[in-house]
């Protein structure tokens, strides 16, 4: 069986240097790939102080050792690189068919450094990489530069791009694939401070296994037990449009800015009210859920409108923040934040907060370019989207997120900023989901759902064992969540996939891949989450980073939630300190949450202890 550790392609925009890197194999047992790459790769080239938006920080394209195969739901892909919005670590996953890709050129890394003197895009393929002009493309949304790379190129490219928010630097940019984004930390931004606008890859299906005897069969095992498991099946029938219907049901949708944990009216905006406007759905690669919904607006002044989505952080985004039930809109919302490349989470939510400011009097109606922002009024949040990508009025202060709004305007409006570490949260109330609430204030890169998600709070899931969604003191949970997703994204695996009933062969599969027989062992397997997790931690302290930045956001520890008809009216998070001791005893981290020498070492990172020692 060979060894298969994967190559990196190393870009120098500065210079034009390119250059091809094997992976040694000590890395590739330690951190398996994907994220563990991204992290490894991260800590040992980027310095402390280094500016997010300057030349000297890094963008890492990562796809996992599974990508490209016939196995499902395994060819995602992301971007690791420094925040512009959070300046600590940042972890962006995207969907489509760029991660399978990148595995037929045989890259499994790509590494982009420096600055391009002028607009420029990469296109590798099997020959190579080329750094070629992105002159014609600059200025262009998404969906064109896609079509226009595509028409050069041929139909066989896929494309990770940015669009005018990103050319733009706005703190909260995407980088977008088909339809799909890496979408959360500004990595999109990171991109374009680089004058890249695109990279592109044209190359026919190929990949290479250690054992592809062994890895196909587990493959057609996993096809088989996937196809009859009731959770894929609900998943490819509703995606993730009728989760709304759950959060609002038990109160954890927020609503006004996260004021209310349920919408009212939200009957008029819950899943089978979307259904109606579905016109097809859409995939990942070797993925048959097409958990991609597509929706047209057939009527009214939205007329016209069409995105893949919006999901379901995209529908709250762009109805809950501004309590409106126009679907329409939401989709016309999500249609724009997909062309002009922005996180639809920090959008909506950086909107939201917007709204709060003007009811408040913090802002008026000169301030917003003549827009009333008024709850309920989905016409001017609209307009404030290609405000914010094209840095236009209001525009060009919200494009900086609410932490840094709240930290121009003063006047108290830091209250009202529902951040973490800079980053907004998402569609989930922490009052109400204290496991998921207290996953925001620890994650490596700020408020991420995504990054240790509650099933047990949300969904009753129960395990490693059942919770109480209003109890603060499960720090054991939030560690298994995060750790857990840690050690998926080395594959890289679709978060949704992993509830589908095949997990005891991931670890199998990861070894006929690789040809590193440890994989298989699952207790290593969750060693190798505990190691990415602490080593992302020791990056955060070594950018300054540390207890004071792992709180929740003012409003969530000091004002009660209202809950209108659901369960937790008047819940508060009140126990934050000492979650945060428990948490960081189990972690092996001080009280100050520095990982210590001890379990760095128990972690086989014993090159950090030197880093942390300062702190």
């Amino acid at each position: 069986m060979a060894l298969n550790t994967g190559k990196i392609l190393r870009v120098n925009l500065s210079n034009g240097k390119v250059s091809t890197e094997s992976i040694p194999e000590s890395v590739a047992a330690d951190f398996i790939g994907g994220r563990g790459y991204g992290i490894k790769y991260l800590y040992d080239e980027i310095t402390p102080g280094v500016e997010p938006l300057g030349e000297k920080n890094k963008l890492i394209m990562l796809t996992g050792p599974l990508a490209g195969t016939m196995a499902q739901a395994v060819s995602r892909w992301m971007v690791c690189t420094k925040s512009p919005l959070t300046g600590a670590f940042a972890r962006s996953v995207c969907g489509a068919d760029f991660g399978a890709w990148m595995k037929f050129v045989d890259y499994e890394i790509i590494i982009i450094e420096g600055k391009a003197a002028k607009p420029s895009y990469l296109h590798l393929t099997t020959d190579g990489c080329k750094i070629l002009s992105a002159a014609e493309i600059w200025g262009k949304d998404t969906k064109e530069t896609q079509a226009w790379l595509n028409n050069k190129h041929g139909n066989n490219t896929r494309t990770a791009c940015i669009g005018p928010a990103g050319e733009n630097l706005v703190k909260y940019a995407a980088v977008v694939s088909d339809r799909r984004t890496a979408g959360r930390c500004g990595t999109g931004a990171v991109m374009g401070s680089k004058n890249l606008k695109a990279v592109a890859i044209t190359a026919p299906r190929a990949v290479h296994l250690a054992d592809p005897d062994t890895y196909n069969a587990l493959a057609k095992e996993q096809v088989n037990i996937i196809k009859g498991n009731g959770g894929f099946l609900n998943h490819k029938e509703w995606g993730t449009t009728s989760t709304q219907d759950v959060t609002n049901a038990i109160g954890i949708y927020p609503v006004r800015n996260f004021r209310y944990g349920q919408q009212l009216g939200y009957q008029k905006i819950v899943g089978a009210e979307y259904r109606k406007l579905r016109v097809g759905d859409m995939g990942c690669y070797s993925c048959p859920a097409r958990c991609g919904k597509v929706h047209t607006v057939t009527a009214g002044v939205y007329k016209g409108a069409h995105s893949e989505g919006p999901e379901y952080e995209s529908i709250w985004a762009f109805t809950g923040p501004i309590e409106s039930n126009s679907i329409e809109a939401s989709i016309r919302a999500d249609q724009l934040c997909d062309d002009l490349g922005l996180d639809t989470i920090s959008t909506g939510n950086t909107i939201g907060f917007a709204y709060e400011l003007y009811e408040k009097g913090l802002i008026k109606k000169s301030d917003t370019d003549g827009l009333e922002l008024l709850y309920g009024k989905h016409e001017p949040m609209v307009a404030l989207v290609k405000k914010i990508a094209l840095r236009q009025g209001i525009g060009d202060l919200l494009a900086e997120g609410t932490k840094r709004v709240a930290a121009k305007l003063d006047k108290g409006s830091d209250v009202y900023a529902i951040h973490v570490k800079g980053m907004e949260l998402p569609a989930y109330e922490p009052r109400g989901a204290k496991s998921q609430g207290y996953n925001y204030a620890t994650a490596s890169v700020g408020a991420s759902h995504c990054y240790g998600y509650a099933a047990q709070d949300i969904f009753g899931a129960p395990f490693p064992h059942p919770t109480d969604r209003f109890d603060e003191g499960n720090a054991d949970i939030v560690i298994f969540n995060q750790n857990g997703t840690a050690s998926n994204e080395c594959g890289v695996i679709c978060a949704f996939a992993g509830g589908w009933g095949w997990m005891q062969l991931y670890g199998k599969m990861l070894a006929a891949a690789r040809g590193i027989d440890v994989y298989k062992d699952d207790v290593y397997l969750a060693k190798v989450g505990d190691r990415m997790f602490s080593l992302e931690r020791a990056f955060n302290i070594r950018q300054g980073l540390g207890r004071k930045d792992d709180t929740l956001p003012k409003r969530i520890l000091t004002e009660p939630l209202h809950t209108r008809e659901a369960k937790g009216e008047g819940q508060i998070v009140s126990h934050q300190d000492e979650f945060l001791d428990k948490y960081y005893s189990l972690r092996g981290w001080t009280k100050q949450g520095v990982p210590t020498e001890k379990k760095l070492k128990e972690l086989g990172l014993g090159f950090a202890v030197k880093d942390m020692a300062v702190k």
